[in-house]
């Protein structure tokens, strides 16, 4: 059987069949983004999944559905297989004891992004990239930077100057050509975009969507879930939601196992999570809109979530419309409460974005929307670590001769 099972991509929106076997970013009929197809019934026909547990425990376990033709190709850091935790001391708290998290905190560069740099990187590589150009809100920026490095290829980042700090070390530490904005995500995408355009094909837009490859990476939390839990299915995902990559990746996912006949049964409703002050998929979906609007002066402290109008917005309302699923805000007070109330009831200091789908957890489960016996996970996007100004400390400073009573 080969290593891939890739079969071609396909227009998210149009349907219009695209060429896999060379680099390519949008569909060149409707401007939307591409999404891999695999030959299922093959994978079908010769795959047990049971096959799964004897592999290595990353995500290139499951290397018949991600995009990479031969194994010599693949560029990793590990990646992969991050644990999906009980959280039993917070879940009673808030009336959900079977709540889980899905930790992606412990994973390579300290956030999910690494899932799809991984394998974007690994596929670019393989097409004959040798330079790669991105925005970011930091987290990925990172990622790529890194991976790239590891494949030997040039990458060039442009992220906010509010972005986390750390990420541009990370950055930087990778080699990459590192650029500052003093504006948001959409700003750095323009000027990426310029860069590409102006390169005759000499650099390669990695940008969120407009690759096809990052969101098969990321589709890989939605099967690792689905293994971890004996190849069933949770009642409800959150997930919280900025380019919506990871959303659109699990619901894909699942889809992919469905046809495979490897899950059966009602899908999880997925539910978007957003803050109050970057909330352009929750007003979309409230409104039944089909697209969102772009968001103006948008601000949170939950940086990765901070995009203004993803590129993906449809398939993102698709995905919550075909599970049954919903939208729901949080506010920065409400997450970083959350992020301390974690911390101590579980031991997991959580990143922002995590901690704001803690909130809406909470909020949902108030709310009646989640049902008290309902298997939930929260998907922690990233460590906590790296966003060390979202906790505070006023510790008494002791003389050297001082005691403790």
């Amino acid at each position: 059987m080969s290593f891939s099972q890739l079969t071609h991509l396909e227009c998210g929106r149009c349907g219009a069949d695209h060429d896999s076997e060379r680099p390519q970013n949008l569909c060149t009929k409707c401007g939307s983004p591409l999404l891999a197809r695999y030959d299922l019934a093959a994978v079908r026909s010769s795959l047990d999944p049971a096959e799964f547990a004897r592999r290595s425990p990353d995500l290139w376990r499951y290397h018949e559905l991600l995009p990479v033709r031969n194994p010599e190709s693949v560029t990793t850091l590990g990646e992969g297989m991050t644990p999906l935790l009980p959280m039993a001391r917070y879940g009673e708290r808030i009336g959900l004891p079977r709540l889980l998290m899905k930790d992606e905190g412990l994973i390579p560069t300290g956030s999910f992004k690494a899932r799809g740099a991984a394998v974007g990187v690994s596929r670019a590589a393989e097409l004959g990239v040798k330079r790669l150009a991105m925005p970011t809100n930091g987290n990925a920026g990172a990622a790529w930077s890194l991976y790239s490095a590891r494949a030997g290829l040039t990458a060039t980042i442009v992220m906010p100057v509010d972005a986390p700090e750390i990420t541009r070390r990370e950055c930087v530490a990778a080699g990459a050509d590192l650029h500052l904005v003093d504006g948001l995500i959409s700003d750095a995408g323009r000027m990426v975009g310029e860069l590409v355009a102006a390169s005759d094909g000499r650099v390669f837009d990695a940008s969120t969507l407009k690759e096809p490859y990052r969101i098969e990476g990321k589709k890989t939390m939605g099967i690792e879930i689905v293994e971890q839990l004996g190849w069933r299915m949770p009642d409800v995902i959150l997930y919280p939601t900025g380019g919506g990559v990871g959303l659109i990746g699990i619901h894909k996912a699942l889809n992919e196992l469905r046809e495979l006949g490897w899950i059966s049964g009602p899908p999880p409703r997925l539910v978007a999570v957003q803050a109050e002050g970057c909330a352009p998929i929750v007003r979309a979906f409230e409104a039944g809109e089909r697209e969102s609007r772009f968001w103006e002066g948008s601000q949170t402290v939950a940086f990765g979530i901070n995009v203004p109008k993803p590129i993906g917005d449809f398939l993102i309302l698709d995905a919550l419309a075909e599970t049954s699923g919903t939208a729901i805000t949080v506010s920065d007070a409400e997450l970083l409460a959350e992020l301390r109330e974690v911390a101590a009831l579980e031991g997991a200091f959580v990143c922002p974005e995590g901690a704001a789908a803690f909130a809406a957890a909470r909020k949902l489960r108030a709310s009646g929307w989640i049902g008290a016996d309902e298997q939930v996970v929260v998907l922690n996007t990233g460590a906590g670590l790296k966003y060390p100004g979202t906790v505070s400390v006023d510790a008494p400073i002791l003389a050297v001769d001082a005691h403790l009573t």
